[in-house]
Order: C-alpha cells, then structure tokens, then sequence
C-alpha cells in the first residue's frame, strides 16, 4: 500500500482516521486543560465528549462510503491493521462509550472537573480502536497494553479513596499477570511459523502439525496462553477475580467504560484472533475450550449476582456473565450468524450499561450509597430515572422487544447451529436465574418504601446520556433487521483471507 504507485491521501489515511482524530482531540482537551482555572475546567470534558462523537460519525461516514473501495477489507501500515466491516462496526462502540463516559463524568465530583480523566479516557479510546482493527500480534500487543494502562489509571483515579486505589491496584496486578501469559502465547506462535500478521498465521500453523515436527502439545500451550489473556480483558471464569472489586472501587464513570468499551474491543480482537489465525484442525479444541470456559462463566457469574446487596458488585457479576453469553458468538465463528451475534450483543451491551451506571451515578450521588436497598421509591422519586434502569435490567434479561432479547437470541441460535445445544440450553436456564436478580432491583424502586421522599433530579449531561441509550435499546430492540444486516456484513469478511 506504500509502495511507489500514486495512492489518494483518502485511502492512506481512512483507516486510522479514529486514532488521528482522537490524537487531535487528546491534544485540545490537553491544551484547555492546561490553559483553563481549576475551577472552570469543565469544558475540557464537553470537548472530549463532542469530539469523540465527531470523530466516530466522521468514521462512519468515510467508512460506509469505502465499503466498495479496493481499499475496504485490505491490510493497511504494513499490515499491522485490518481495514473492514469489523473494525467500523467496534471503533464506532468504542468511541461512542467514550464520548458517552466523557457526558456522565462532567457532574461527578473530583473526576468531571480534571481533564486529564477525560484525556486518559481518550487514551484508551485510541487502543481500543487499534485493537478493533489489528491485524498483527506486534500492534495486538501493543494496543492491549495501551488500552490495559490507561484502564489502570482510571480504576484508581481517586488516589486519595481507599477503594478506589485497591481497585487500581488490584487490577494492575491481575492484569499484569495476565500480559506476560498473553506475550509468552503470542511468542510461541511466532516460533511455531515465523509470521506475526493474524491472517497469515493459519497456513503454517496447519504445516507444523501436519508435519509433527514441534508437537500438539507447544500449540495447546499457546492457545490457552491467549485464553487466560483473553479472558481476563473479558472478565471470563477463572479469570474474572477482579471484577467485582475494580467495579465496585473505580469512579463509577471509569466502571462504566471498563464494564462495555473494553469488553467490546476485546470481543472484536478474539473473533479476529479465533476467527482466522487457527488451522481448521484446531477448531474443535478452541471451540471445546471457550465452550466449557461459557458454560461456567455465565453459571458462576449468575450465582454470585444473585446475592450481592452492592449494585456495582451485581452488575460486575451480571458482566461476567454477559462474558459467558458472548462467547457463545465467538464458539460458532465458522458461521456468519456467530460473527454477526456477537457484534449485535456488544452493540447492545454498550448501551445497556451505560445506561444502568448513569443511573447508579445519579442515585448514588443523591443518597450517598451504592447499596441496591438505596434505590427504594425510586420510581416515586425520579420516574425517568427509574423506567431508565427498567428498561437497562430488562435488555440485560433479554426481555422483548428490548435489544437484548433479539441479541441472547441471535447467539442461542448460533451456538443451535454450531451444533452446541446443550450450551445453549445452560444459556437461557441462566437467563432465567438472571431475570431473579434484575427484578429484585426493580421490586426495590418500585415496590418498597423509603423515608427520604425528596425528587431526585439528574444534571443535563446524564440526562442527554440516557436519552441517547434509551432510545438506542428500544430501536435496536423494535427494528433489529438493520442492524443484524450490518453485523452480518462485517462477518463476511472476517475469516476471509487477506491475499
């Protein structure tokens, strides 16, 4: 793509248009930061906000209009990215949970004053978007640590909060643990072939165990090397112990982007990883793998939620096995229906819990606890409020017509078809034990009684938040055909092999 022949300066510089805009972005948030009082720093984080908006509808718009260009779908920086269908549909999550943490965090004290916050979130926001799109183990690598270190920070922001720096710290270390098993993974496959690029990974992966010279043994190794790396970004079983305390300990805004911009880049990189770096030989014991490690995330993570009595720690839990449900996605990869499922479900996902921690901000905020018995007379007190937590509960449930349903459905009927029955059996058995505790939350705002009776009402940022997310969860969830459409067209070309 470098090479001597003339090339528009569109084609060069489309596919890493998110990561230019955020750099520009990072630079005036910085600037207005330095620039602006302590106490009128404020706008620093309106800018972070609206640019990361600007900057996602300025890459969908180029990226839809290349979508027939013979640059779509190509490796781009000497291969070290992938410029697809996939990569538009999880850059523009990320930067809307970006932008969407920027808007909650304005009203937060101690966080929406401070722009290096918004900044560091914008940090994280350009790996995120790397790690949509690599398409090498050297920029894979890199973009998981750019992202990891910019989340440690965030998670103990609040240096001066006992919790919050447990959080930081806690995280940094299973994190930590958890790269070098990654690297040494990744290092074993660049011995096994020699190649770092993911696409060209499966042709000589496939000769070495054809050809018996290295051994099953070395690749198994490998592989679940990436599992434990994997798992942790997912918060999967065994790898989820941090969860619960980063989420409960982290400023509630970084918990919110933890909780759904990470979980989708990192979603976006396993379907890329699984998806075309594995000979066909070695589908059956991935699948098996990722199979029994879903099948335990999801039951663990439902059991634990159910008695938690902390609505941070509840919805750590209920990630957890959301974590459990996706990978059913990534289990049926050979399909276009499990590529396309776990796009829709990370789309979903995104929203949802945006929208549930904006309303654990505002009520936290208002009573001074994050314990669920605090949301009692919520309904009474902050109707808005309340229906927003309603209508998050329920999509996490999967109850129609919101997007959940349609995303739990959509990766049931993948792992139907990818021969995994039983899994999905276990699948909606949890959906069940699920719905228990997200209509215990309900029960409380709407049901029991509380002394404080006094409104509570949200600041005009929050309140922009969940008007976006609301109506985000009801469209996807009345009209889901155009939006499976697009997940079904970044699955087309996922697995395809780059020439």
């Amino acid at each position: 793509m470098f090479g001597t022949e003339s090339i528009p300066f569109y084609q060069i510089a489309a596919p890493i248009l998110p990561e230019i805009g955020l750099l520009i972005l990072l630079l005036i948030v910085l600037s207005a930061d330095l620039f602006l009082g302590p106490s009128r720093r404020r706008p620093a984080g309106i800018i972070a906000a609206v640019g990361a908006f600007i900057v996602m509808a300025a890459n969908l718009v180029v990226g839809l209009g290349m979508v027939n260009n013979e640059a779509f779908a190509q490796p781009v920086l000497g291969g070290m990215l992938r410029y697809d269908m996939l990569a538009l549909i999880f850059r523009t999550m990320v930067l809307l949970a970006g932008g969407l943490t920027c808007l909650i965090a304005l009203d937060v004290p101690k966080v929406g004053q401070q722009g290096e916050f918004h900044a560091i979130v914008l940090v994280a926001t350009m790996g995120m978007s790397l790690m949509s799109a690599a398409s090498d183990l050297i920029m894979v690598f890199l973009a998981l640590e750019t992202t990891s270190i910019s989340l440690y920070v965030l998670a103990g922001y609040l240096r001066d909060t006992p919790a919050s720096a447990e959080a930081g710290l806690k995280y940094y270390l299973f994190g930590a643990f958890t790269a070098g098993l990654f690297l040494y993974g990744l290092s074993l496959l660049y011995g096994f072939t020699g190649v770092t690029n993911i696409y060209a990974l499966a042709e000589p992966l496939g000769r070495q165990l054809l050809d018996g010279t290295n051994g099953s043994f070395a690749l198994a190794l490998a592989l679940l090397f990436l599992v434990a790396g994997f798992g942790f970004k997912i918060a999967a079983v065994p790898f989820h112990f941090w969860t619960p305390d980063v989420y409960q300990g982290a400023p509630t805004p970084a918990t919110a982007f933890i909780s759904t911009a990470s979980k989708a880049a990192s979603f976006a990189l396993l379907v890329r990883v699984f998806g075309a770096a594995w000979p066909d030989a070695v589908v059956p014991l991935w699948t098996s793998i990722l199979a029994a490690v879903a099948a335990i995330t999801m039951t663990l993570g439902n059991l634990l939620a159910l008695v938690q009595r902390d609505i941070k720690r509840m919805l750590a839990y209920s990630s957890v096995a959301q974590a459990g449900y996706t990978l059913m996605g990534v289990i049926a990869l050979q399909s276009d229906l499990g590529v396309a499922s776990v796009a829709f479900y990370m789309f979903m996902y995104v929203l949802t819990n945006i929208t549930a921690f904006t309303v654990v901000i505002i009520v936290s905020s208002a009573t001074g606890s994050d314990e669920i018995k605090g949301f009692a007379g919520l309904s009474r007190r902050s109707p808005c409020l309340a229906l927003g937590m309603v209508l998050a509960l329920l999509s996490l449930g999967g109850v129609p017509p919101l997007a959940g349903f349609f995303g739990k459905f959509f990766l049931f009927s993948a792992a139907v078809e990818a021969g995994y029955v039983w899994l999905a059996i276990l699948a909606v058995l949890n959906a069940i034990v699920a719905l228990y505790y997200y209509l215990t939350v309900i029960k409380v705002m709407y049901v029991d009684e509380t002394e404080d009776t006094s409104p509570i009402r949200a600041a005009q940022a929050p309140t922009i938040v969940l008007a976006i997310t609301g109506a985000g969860i009801l469209i996807i969830g009345t009209v889901a055909g155009p939006w499976l459409a697009w997940a079904l067209a970044a699955a087309q070309n996922v697995t395809a092999m780059v020439p």
